[in-house]
């Protein structure tokens, strides 16, 4: 029996295998709401045999948003745009995830693939490009290229905070399984985690007790508003891989005090500020998703360059993770869970595909001659 091919249960969500789709920012958004190309990015992973598709970062105020071309969950208008994606994720088989999330100081970036603000006053307006200030824990840029963010004052943490909770019940209302809180890669509330960007000096500041604090709300604020039988993650970076930045150990701490809260997975990532020497290579990030699973004994999500099937299941059966989150590998390979069940499960398994493309595919494979 394969385990990556198991299910898995968290409160009143079974996943039908251990495949998840990562959150990934698709930058195609204007003014915050999902369209067509989000329909179809996240449907085809559902068609792909994925168990849960988590749809990218939702900014959870309008300056929250990493660029002006993200998703947003701040007004109620937006949730149709979403329900629409969702009924589709359900419709194939696959459970619905969002990642609710604030940019901070790395707000208002360029969309990649520009390399800059290039855009002409046409493409301004075609792709409805807005500008903003950006806030943080200090008025501290992320690097060079970034403008000095305003510092956040009690009345701004509270903006934030309510944010959280807002978006947390719009996605609710918007059908979503599970939500996931976006505390990695070098955004708001991992600048409030790292003193690489924390210089305060009052309660959020300081010690690391301290500069957890106010993570530790926004998670406390949002499991409250999150339904009890409904699933809550949150993705960290598990180190900053920077001299005096967030440690392995400060993350273990950070998951303990998100079990008590009443979080049920840990998505481990890693890094987010300038200045990281990461150690890229296939399968990087699943020493610290053991790591956190054993150290503060809460169930954890692996992802960073796992390409193969034999990979993964290797990665669950040696207990280094309960999930495997593809991101870039499943952009590759969308229908990677299929591939992946056919590779591991012996038999039949064209089953498994949608009706309108199983029996195409089992016929292409006996032209060939290579059926199992």
């Amino acid at each position: 029996m394969s385990k990556l091919f198991s299910p898995a249960t968290y409160r009143g969500m079974t996943l039908k295998n251990r495949v998840i789709v990562a959150p990934m920012c698709q930058y195609s958004a204007q003014h915050g709401f999902a369209n067509d190309w989000h329909l179809v990015h996240l449907g085809r992973f559902a068609l792909g045999g994925f168990s849960l598709v988590i749809v990218e970062a939702a900014g959870v105020t309008p300056e929250g948003r990493i660029s002006y071309g993200c998703l947003g969950l701040w007004e109620d208008a937006q949730i149709a745009p979403l329900t629409r994606i969702v009924d589709f994720l359900h419709k194939n088989g696959a459970k619905a995830g969002i990642q609710l999330a604030h940019a901070g100081r790395k707000a208002n970036s360029p969309i990649p693939w520009r390399g800059g603000f290039n855009e002409t006053d046409a493409e301004k307006r075609d792709l409805g490009f807005e500008a903003w200030t950006s806030v943080a824990p200090s008025a501290e840029r992320h690097s060079a290229s970034y403008p000095v963010p305003e510092a956040l004052d009690e009345a701004g943490l509270a903006r934030v905070r309510e944010g959280f909770v807002a978006a947390a019940k719009r996605a609710d209302a918007a059908g979503f399984d599970m939500i996931e809180v976006h505390s990695a890669h070098g955004y708001l509330l991992n600048q409030f985690l790292s003193p690489i960007a924390n210089k305060r000096s009052d309660q959020y500041g300081g010690s690391f007790g301290n500069r957890m604090r106010f993570p530790l709300e926004v998670a406390r604020a949002v499991r409250d508003a999150w339904p009890k039988d409904k699933p809550a993650f949150v993705r960290i970076s598990v180190t900053d891989w920077i001299e005096g930045g967030v440690t392995v150990a400060d993350s273990i701490a950070y998951a303990r005090e998100l079990k008590a809260i009443g979080y049920d997975v840990v998505h481990c990532s890693s890094s987010g500020f300038d200045g990281a020497k990461i150690p890229v290579g296939p399968l990087y990030q699943v020493p610290l998703a053991e790591a956190v699973r054993k150290g503060a004994d809460v169930p954890t999500a692996a992802v960073g360059l796992i390409t193969t099937a034999q990979e993964a299941e290797q990665i669950l059966e040696k207990g280094e993770a309960d999930l495997i989150a593809l991101a870039r590998q499943a952009l590759d390979d969308p229908n990677w869970p299929l591939h992946a069940m056919r590779e591991l499960i012996a038999g039949d398994t064209y089953g498994n595909w949608p009706l309108q493309a199983g029996y195409a595919v089992r016929n292409k494979d006996r032209a060939l001659g290579t059926t199992r």
